[in-house]
């Protein structure tokens, strides 16, 4: 008859590719029962009942456990750890926290952030606005939703990095300056296209804010990509609860443009915040002001759609440099005249939203295969988050 003993020390091979680390020593060989007719029944504790990686387990398990002598024969089952086994395995990879039931039950409050078209420093008032909120002693994380122009990386200096996984199998957020922060960016070879399809890109977003441990936060906030597309309408349905903040420049163009955009948010009942009015004239290091991109579209706007005008942010050079070093303006040089007007945009949204969760519902949505929902270059085709 097979000896237990060896087969525990053959099933040690077995590596959870997550944790990195032998399922023996994770303490995921529930039993191992060995028969006189070579027969073995092996039973494996996964982290969650939908574990994608469980076909990995059950391949390798039959392999190791079959390199014994004396095995003929490899039954494999499964059942999940109990909430006591996960946070002893918590402990053991030196890891902390877990989420309740509800990827976002610790949120208090939801914030897409978008405009009606590209260009108007949405990524950037998102970021400042991040850094904020922060200096305001609010708990706040950043999902960067534009995921044909993630920016949001660069602009809080994680590029290059990517979020380890929990022994829950939750994404952990990367953190700059306080701010807790998830792109694909994190995900695929940096400035390398993604290509998208619809059915990918529900599931991705689903995933950003189902698989993620978020954690307790005050804000989320979403940099959307430009637009009325399929983002938006995807956040609409699975956030019913978040609000509409929307970015413009004063020229009546873009203001135009930005009113598309308020106007998909009343037709999938995304209520609107208010306005963030960008790019208020060129402020020079000396003062001087030049209206650039002239006066009053956001102001025009907010009456428009009676919603307030949370601030009118000038360009300035620091800005600008700022976002390219990786640290918001706002952390680094709160007097300057765009910080100060961030920060009079965030104390105006603290006004106007609640402190406490609001039990944040994730919509239903139809059942769907398992990632991959990404394909990239020079990435592999089949790519997918790393979820188990």
């Amino acid at each position: 008859m097979p000896s237990v003993d060896d087969i525990r020390t053959a099933l040690a091979r077995v590596i959870d590719p997550e944790l990195r680390a032998s399922i023996v020593e994770l303490g995921m060989v529930r039993s191992i029962d060995a028969h006189e007719n070579g027969v073995v029944d092996v039973t494996v504790s996964l982290t969650t009942p939908g574990c994608p990686i469980r076909n990995h387990f059950q391949t390798s398990v039959v392999k190791e456990a079959k390199t014994v002598e004396g095995v003929t024969h490899v039954n494999v089952t499964f059942d999940v750890l109990s909430d006591t086994e996960k946070q002893g395995l918590q402990q053991k990879l030196g890891r902390s926290g877990g989420l309740p039931s509800g990827a976002l039950a610790q949120v208090a409050n939801v914030i897409c952030v978008g405009s009606g078209k590209g260009g108007v420093g949405k990524s950037s008032v998102t970021a400042n606005l991040a850094a904020a909120l922060t200096a305001e002693g609010k708990k706040v994380g950043v999902l960067d939703a534009d995921v044909w122009g993630y920016s949001i990386p660069r602009m809080f200096g994680l590029g290059g990095q990517r979020p380890p996984v929990s022994a829950t199998r939750k994404i952990l957020p990367l953190e700059a300056g306080g701010v807790k922060v998830m792109s694909i960016g994190f995900f695929v070879e940096e400035d390398s296209a993604v290509v998208w399809r619809g059915p990918m890109l529900h599931k991705a977003l689903t995933q950003f804010l189902e698989d993620v441990d978020w954690g307790e936060l005050d804000y989320l906030l979403v940099d959307l990509p430009p637009g009325t597309g399929d983002v938006s309408m995807t956040l609409a349905q699975l956030l019913p609860q978040a609000q509409f903040l929307i970015v413009t420049t004063p020229q009546a163009t873009a203001q135009k443009v930005a009113r598309r955009a308020a106007e998909m948010a009343t037709k999938v009942n995304l209520e609107i915040g208010g306005i963030v009015e960008n790019m208020s004239g060129f402020a020079t290091p000396t003062g001087e002001r030049y209206a650039i991109f002239g006066e009053g579209g956001g102001q025009e706007l907010a009456d428009e759609l009676d919603v307030p005008l949370f601030g009118k942010v000038p360009l300035t050079m620091p800005l600008r440099e700022q976002a390219d070093a990786g640290v918001p303006l706002v952390a680094t040089d709160p007097d300057d005249p765009a910080a100060q007007a961030i920060r009079s945009v965030a104390r105006g949204i603290i006004a106007i939203t609640p402190t406490q969760p609001i039990a944040l519902q994730m919509a239903p949505e139809e059942p769907a295969a398992t990632l991959p929902i990404v394909e990239s270059k020079p990435k592999p085709k089949g790519m997918s988050l790393p979820m188990a």
